[in-house]
């Protein structure tokens, strides 16, 4: 495929690369809904599959573009994959939903879920800087992949604490697909066809994806970097911005910060936890720097969030300006 896309003609690659988005996240969809129809069936909690299957689903699209990114060694469109879309999803998703809505923000987001995502960005960067178990240095490997992983675990297993805590006390537990309504019951041959044709296109759709963003990256004369911030993670995350648009008009907000940062969570912990585990990646300087801007942004998010519980249209219009300010920025560097 690699081939064929060196020497196609670039509107053709341009068309491929919106073939590799397309098939990522209906893919994506696909899967998740399969896997989820298959936990209902076993009796599984509606809310652990929220918490679980549904919510990890959103991160599957950059999972599949680091990961194949990782192991061709386009180490450069690996992190900033999901450095970029967690950018994204901070200061566009939660910025233009602020400037169509009053964004509101609970006193656990503001508390433990907004520093624990500033804490998971501060150590990928340091496991980048310092490459724990690689003689190399600015590496993020095996052992860093792994390291990533066992606190996406311990993540995973304390949010299901918690909530299924809040849910025994009586307390309103609002899940992403966490109600058994939400949650379709699918036969089992059609589950499985979810499951192995979403993972197929996912797989499909990663490597299409990787491929023409390099090409577009050559002849364009852009970084493979630059290329990850702006195309490539802005089309991984049309999914949630489209998600928090139709949200926002239906007044359903609510959720919508929660969200984003747990989204970005995942796309630390999970995304590059195995992608790095199967394959070490290379840090750059760049990658230092973009994950220094995503931590200012998200000190800049958590000050706007804890001064009055929500976000408005001013912040929301600021965050979107930072954002164009970080763009313009990325571009000229």
């Amino acid at each position: 495929m690699a081939d064929f896309i060196n020497q196609a003609p670039i509107i053709l690659v341009a068309l491929l690369l919106v073939v590799g988005f397309v098939l990522l996240i209906k893919g994506a969809d696909y899967f998740v809904e399969g896997s989820s129809s298959v936990a209902k069936r076993f009796h599984v909690p509606a809310v652990i599959i929220g918490l679980t299957v549904v919510a990890m689903g959103t991160s599957l699209p950059e999972t599949a573009v680091s990961v194949t990114a990782s192991i061709t060694n386009n180490n450069e469109l690996a992190v900033s994959n999901a450095v970029g879309s967690n950018i994204f999803n901070l200061m566009v998703v939660i910025g233009v939903c602020a400037l169509m809505q009053v964004v509101p923000v609970g006193k656990d987001t503001i508390r433990r879920d907004i520093p624990f995502s500033a804490i998971c960005a501060l150590l990928l960067l340091g496991l980048g800087i310092c490459g724990i178990g690689d003689a190399s240095g600015m590496t993020l490997g095996h052992l860093d992949g792994v390291i990533l992983l066992v606190l996406f675990v311990c993540y995973i297993v304390s949010l299901i604490r918690r909530t299924l805590k809040a849910q025994k006390a009586g307390e309103a537990v609002d899940v992403e697909g966490g109600s058994d309504e939400e949650i379709k019951l699918l036969s089992v041959p059609k589950s499985l066809l979810f499951i192995v044709g979403g993972a197929a296109a996912i797989a499909i759709g990663g490597d299409l994806t990787v491929d023409t963003a390099s090409r577009i990256a050559l002849d364009l004369g852009m970084s493979q970097t630059l290329v990850g911030l702006t195309i490539v993670s802005i089309g991984t995350s049309l999914p949630e911005l489209v998600t928090s648009i139709v949200a926002a008009r239906k007044k359903e907000i609510g959720m919508a910060l929660g969200n984003a940062i747990g989204s970005n969570v995942f796309n630390i912990l999970m995304v590059l936890g195995i992608a790095s585990a199967i394959s070490p990646i290379e840090f750059i300087t760049e990658n230092v720097i973009d994950i220094a801007i995503l931590l200012v942004f998200t000190l800049v998010v958590w000050i706007f969030a804890a001064t009055k519980k929500q976000l408005n249209k001013l912040e929301g219009a600021l965050m979107l300006l930072m954002y164009a300010a970080y763009a313009v920025y990325i571009f000229i560097r």
